[in-house]
């Protein structure tokens, strides 16, 4: 068929023009960045930085140490106890982020870049957290071998639920074991310092 000049262009010229134009457009963009792969370690000692207790801290770790091991042997934090060393009894507990944490299955690595709290948090000198002031004035501690990280818990539930019920307060230490049978107890030290007790 033949176009009048006065129509200007064909069917057949808009579709290789449109075609022309794709493939030019194609050209210029940009091609989208291949993904960042993940850093990865050989094997040895590598320096990282860990934020404990407000304070940035370095250590040097293997890929495989626990940050547990890097806050007792690393950096002489030794209030996390190395008890079950498999995350059953919590005696290792610390807050990352402030979750309640079993620091002995959690890689040192796992925790760069994240706010680790520990029970030394909880004292300075002479001036003493009011939790940790009940955990004394509840008779809470006995052998004291799990304290540290029944404090923590206790700490978390606090932070969480400000007034905890017996239920809920059940609920956060489940994971705590007090081989002294002191539950009751602890829970008297949460709920006087729920109230403003120990200040």
């Amino acid at each position: 068929m033949t176009v009048p000049p006065d129509r200007g262009f064909s069917r057949r010229s808009f579709l290789k023009g449109s075609a022309a134009a794709g493939v030019a457009t194609t050209g210029i963009a940009a091609a989208p960045a291949a993904p960042a792969g993940p850093t990865t370690f050989g094997p040895g000692l590598h320096e990282i930085e860990l934020r404990i207790n407000g304070k940035a801290r370095k250590v040097e770790v293997e890929t495989r140490t626990t940050l547990l091991d890097a806050l007792r042997d690393g950096l002489d934090l030794t209030g996390a106890k190395k008890v079950c060393d498999r995350g059953a009894c919590g005696g290792c507990t610390v807050l990352v982020d402030g979750v309640t944490t079993t620091s002995c299955m959690t890689l040192a690595m796992d925790a760069v870049g994240s706010e680790v709290t520990t029970i030394e948090s909880l004292s300075d000198g002479d001036a003493v957290h009011p939790l940790v002031q009940n955990f004394v004035r509840c008779d809470a501690m006995q052998c004291g071998f799990c304290t540290p990280g029944m404090v923590m818990s206790s700490l978390s539930c606090l932070q969480r639920r400000g007034q905890p019920t017996v239920a809920q307060m059940q609920h956060d230490l489940s994971g705590n074991l007090c081989r002294c049978g002191t539950y009751g107890r602890v829970m008297q030290a949460i709920q006087r310092t729920a109230q403003g007790g120990g200040k």
